[in-house]
């Protein structure tokens, strides 16, 4: 069956409202699954796993639930004490995730986020938290990191009022063709949305090999902001730093601020992020060099 470009994660992308109720009705099912308070946590994943750590690890640690890192899979110390290690592997099959899963078995206790149970993470992990449902079959993640994110909102506490509705207006909302026509972007983020920031810009560059970087709302003034022009963004996840709006009107590009919730602005990141894809003739169901997994080989 012939399929046309970007319509699988475009499909994904739309269906976030419905994969995010279901993660917050899911978060009480698996709780006794989920770090304790006062656990000490490493979460760990690779690619958009990692980012979506980075916000596990920011939100648990800022709530005073316990110390709370992230890694990937490669990097994690394992001369760290650590009460849990959380993994999110969207296929199961991740090479560095599997490995570091079995240095550690019987070790520290693990439990692993996934959307297919018929793969090596389920003898890898001592816990397993189904999210198939979420499953995309598109090579870029888009509502499998974000529904893993809004399962441990859940368990955190932290789920906003209308964030769903809120999601469902940034599907449906109108895209300004001049982002989808900046030739470079730059994403920031504070706290927990850096993390946000990191995948949004990961985004862009596998789903049309664009030019996207991110940083610390706080540091871009440190020497990334030298690049920001006319025809270029700077897209901040959250609250602006205080006079940075004016500071990067000054340089000709375009300050991006849409005052939402950090986790639906991505979906409007990840949307023009698609649709840049598809006006330079790629495929973002398919983008170059890249696979649904990475598995290597021995």
């Amino acid at each position: 069956m012939v399929t046309a470009p970007g319509q699988y994660v475009t499909a994904e992308i739309a269906s976030q409202p419905e994969t995010w109720s279901r993660a917050v009705d899911l978060a009480a099912q698996v709780a006794d699954r989920l770090p304790r308070t006062g656990e000490r946590v490493a979460f760990v994943g690779c690619g958009t796993s990692w980012f979506v750590s980075q916000v596990l690890a920011s939100w648990r640690e800022a709530a005073g639930l316990g110390e709370s890192d992230a890694f990937t899979a490669t990097e994690t110390p394992l001369r760290r004490s650590y009460d849990r290690i959380v993994t999110i592997t969207r296929s199961g099959t991740t090479t560095e995730v599997i490995e570091l899963l079995e240095q550690v078995k019987g070790r520290t206790p693990t439990v692993s986020l996934t959307a297919d149970l018929n793969t090596p993470i389920v003898d890898a992990a001592d816990e397993v938290i189904d999210l198939s449902f979420a499953d995309e079959t598109s090579v870029v993640q888009t509502r499998f990191a974000t529904t893993a994110l809004m399962l441990f909102r859940r368990q955190l506490g932290l789920v906003p009022d209308g964030i769903v509705d809120a999601c469902r207006a940034a599907v449906e909302a109108d895209l300004p063709e001049r982002h989808v026509d900046a030739e470079q972007i730059s994403f920031l983020g504070r706290g927990w949305s850096i993390g946000i920031a990191n995948e949004a810009a990961l985004k862009f560059r596998e789903t049309s090999s664009s030019w996207a970087e991110s940083y610390s709302a706080m540091e871009y003034r440190h020497g990334p902001i030298s690049i920001a022009q006319p025809g270029r963004l700077t897209w901040v996840f959250g609250e602006a730093p205080a006079g940075l709006a004016d500071q990067v009107a000054a340089t000709g590009a375009e300050f991006v601020d849409h005052d939402l919730d950090p986790l639906v602005d991505l979906v409007l990141a990840q949307r023009v992020a698609v649709a840049r894809a598809l006006k330079l003739g790629g495929n973002p169901d398919e983008p170059r060099n890249l696979t649904r997994s990475v598995v290597l080989s021995s």
